[in-house]
């Protein structure tokens, strides 16, 4: 029935198109049919039963994401996750709303399929990394931006940064840092300078030459100075010497790879219809009303990911006090619903009626908390309906059950996603 590459020129709200759930109901992908199934959740007054449908709904295979995404960030799902709900419930001109936006991965996949982003996020460091990709500049702009930084006038760096860098390319760093914090302050930087600052905080810490450090852990997160200290030790490292410059125009050629002039005019279009707070998701008034067709997310899980830790050198790069981010780290499941139930009641008052909501829980401590079952009721208090949940289990096999499909076991990896809609 469907395949992983359909494109429907209608979303599933129309009447000619049928229902989402009848789509994923009879999806096949490989010969493999969704398993469909239900489960049964508590709520305030009494239960519900929810259908579950369970596939292999999108794989990296089954289409390639475009250049644009290529930034880390921790904790982030595939394009394919947002690509696979936009494509199926909204129109070209609608507008598609992360509250929690991280890298930006839902909004740079609404903006290249015609779609208007929003975002929120409370962590400035989401804007920065976002914003620049939804109206990328040309390389040549990108190379004039660069030729016009001084990197002979840096302030004086904090030498406990020298367990990352070599001493020059320290230097270059901070006279980098200096030139844009400077820039911002002035209220004058480029959209350029905005592309350059979104790359160096991409490429401040990394496991290659691609980046300005000496080896450390994976780019999506930094560690600590003395941790640094015991890597470079044990590995028996000392920080080559990089060039600031070089590494920063080889990673914006290959971002802006899939860019063609069609395509960039048309992010630019979109751009000026773009919206991205910063500030906590349950607080939004910026954002009009009944607006937003699609919802795609994924919540901090419970206190699964320090962001606050992870990000600390790109926060002192970007001239963020990293302390003052209100980031929600909740410990204990009802402290997460109330957390969850306040988003949903804010992003309720955003959606058209109508719109649909794709919230992505994950799997959390090896599948022993499923928190679908505190997602349903939460939604369901904030004035959602929910539709359906929707499993995508990689490698998935006839044999297994839509419930308890378990991560990293049995050689699958799975997300899993609550759809609920606005009531009319």
């Amino acid at each position: 029935m469907g395949n992983a590459t359909d494109s429907l020129a209608l979303p599933f709200d129309d009447p000619a198109c049928g229902t989402f759930g009848e789509f994923v109901r009879h999806f096949e992908w490989q010969d493999a049919k969704t398993a469909v199934g239900a489960i049964r959740v508590p709520t305030a007054d009494g239960s519900v039963c929810v259908e579950t449908f369970t596939n292999e709904f999108w794989t990296a295979r089954q289409r390639a994401a475009h250049s644009l995404h290529e930034i880390s960030y921790r904790a982030c799902f595939k394009p394919q996750l947002p690509r696979f709900f936009i494509d199926r419930l909204t129109r070209p001109g609608d507008i598609v709303y992360d509250p929690f936006l991280g890298r930006g991965t839902t909004l740079i996949e609404a903006a290249l399929m015609g779609r208007c982003a929003w975002g929120c996020d409370v962590n400035p460091l989401s804007r920065i990394l976002a914003e620049p990709r939804l109206d990328p500049p040309t390389l040549t702009e990108v190379e004039e931006a660069i030729q016009g930084i001084d990197f002979g006038n840096a302030d004086e760096p904090p030498e406990e940064l020298l367990v990352f860098y070599h001493p020059e390319t320290l230097r270059q760093v901070s006279a980098l840092r200096r030139h844009l914090l400077a820039r911002q302050a002035e209220g004058t930087l480029t959209r350029a300078e905005r592309w350059v600052r979104m790359v160096a905080v991409n490429r401040l810490t990394g496991h290659s030459s691609g980046f300005f450090s000496v080896y450390t852990l994976p780019p999506n997160q930094a560690v600590s100075v003395r941790s640094q200290v015991r890597i470079n030790e044990r590995l028996k490292q000392a920080p080559p010497y990089r060039d600031v410059s070089a590494i920063l125009l080889q990673k914006t050629s290959s971002l802006l790879r899939d860019c063609t002039p069609v395509g960039r005019a048309r992010l630019r279009d979109l751009a000026s219809h773009s919206r991205i707070v910063v500030g906590p998701a349950s607080a939004t008034c910026e954002l009009e009303r009944d607006a937003v067709a699609l919802a795609v997310t994924s919540p901090p899980f419970l206190d699964v990911v320090d962001y606050k830790t992870d990000n600390w050198l790109r926060c002192w790069f970007c001239g963020i006090d990293a302390s003052s981010v209100g980031m929600t780290i909740c410990k204990q499941l009802d402290g997460w619903k109330r957390f969850v139930t306040e988003v949903l009641q804010e992003v309720r008052r955003v959606l058209r009626p109508g719109g649909h909501v794709a919230f992505e829980v994950g799997e959390v401590k090896a599948g022993a908390i499923r928190l679908e079952e505190t997602v349903i009721p939460a939604g369901m208090a904030a004035g959602l309906s929910p539709e359906l949940v929707l499993v995508n289990a990689q490698r998935f096999t006839k044999t297994a059950h839509c419930w308890g499909v378990a991560n990293n076991r049995k050689g699958t990896n799975t997300n899993r996603i609550v759809l609920f809609r606005k009531p009319h």
